[in-house]
């Protein structure tokens, strides 16, 4: 049996999932990690390359019919991610016509922004997708998203722009769970790979498990890795959510339909968990 790949955002919010990942718990060539940016893994997944890793929400919505969803993993919040920001010249009440540089690194966040813009604050913006640099997205936007390290990193050395939390945006008009990425599988391989695909999703909640609880150790890898301070890490990782329940399942069924209101997707997606026990996925 050729082995999973499996997709891992090359971000640090996703290293209390992956930090203590056991790969030596598989016989060789089980299993391939294969570290990528969320666009790069959204492509994959949909050309069948890899097989299941955490897709942005927006890729799962657009080619649902081909994946389901392992349960109790994803990247959450429920009001502030820190992670994902809009830089802007002015107020976001007063974006009605503007120019809106949108990250390349990422589908879900670009397509939130919209719904939030469009549905919330009745602004039809202009947007562009460029590199995830500040300074050149500024230099022709009068905003611009950024996601993940790089919008990190833009949130430190911010030199004055107004900066909008879109997952506290997104609580603030719905009160419901943003949820960003999710763990896809081609349901090709939840037949194929049965047997091992539930080997690799234990692995994955044991690791994430340990990561939570062992949260220092996961703290002290990403000030090593990406700088500022232990306090800032411990806050960060914390307010996150990497489950999926019930309630993350309604936000994200609810990003679905205003996306599909908007003309952003084709159709509300229909979320598929599928199920350990069985071959069978539940809804």
């Amino acid at each position: 049996m050729s082995a999973i790949k499996i997709g891992k955002i090359s971000f640090s919010n996703i290293m209390p999932i992956y930090h203590f990942f056991r790969t030596d718990q598989f016989d060789e060539h089980q299993v391939e990690l294969i570290p990528q940016v969320p666009s790069q893994l959204n492509r994959s997944m949909a050309a069948g390359t890899i097989d299941m890793g955490p897709i942005s929400s927006f890729e799962y919505g657009r080619n649902y019919k081909e994946y389901e969803i392992l349960p109790d993993l994803s990247i959450s919040s429920k009001g502030q991610v820190r992670s994902i920001f809009l830089f802007s010249r002015k107020p976001i009440e007063e974006l009605k016509e503007a120019k809106v540089a949108l990250t390349d690194k990422s589908a879900t966040s670009n397509h939130l922004l919209k719904v939030i813009l469009e549905k919330f604050y009745e602004s039809f913006s202009s947007y562009k997708v460029m590199p995830a640099n500040l300074e050149k997205m500024m230099a022709i936007a009068d905003a611009a998203l950024l996601i993940g390290d790089d919008a990190l990193l833009a949130s430190w050395n911010n030199p004055g722009y107004y900066m909008y939390d879109l997952g506290e945006l997104w609580y603030k008009h719905t009160g419901l769970w943003s949820v960003f990425a999710v763990w896809a599988v081609r349901r090709e391989v939840t037949h194929s790979k049965s047997e091992l695909l539930r080997s690799v999703h234990n692995e994955f909640l044991h690791s994430k498990k340990r990561g939570l609880t062992d949260l220092d150790t996961v703290v002290a890898q990403a000030k090593k890795e990406f700088g500022a301070t232990a306090e800032f890490w411990k806050v960060y990782y914390t307010g996150l959510s990497y489950e999926f329940t019930s309630e993350h399942k309604k936000g994200l069924e609810y990003y679905y339909a205003c996306a599909a209101e908007l003309g952003l997707l084709e159709e509300a997606a229909k979320v598929e968990i599928w199920s350990p026990d069985s071959r069978q996925s539940a809804v």
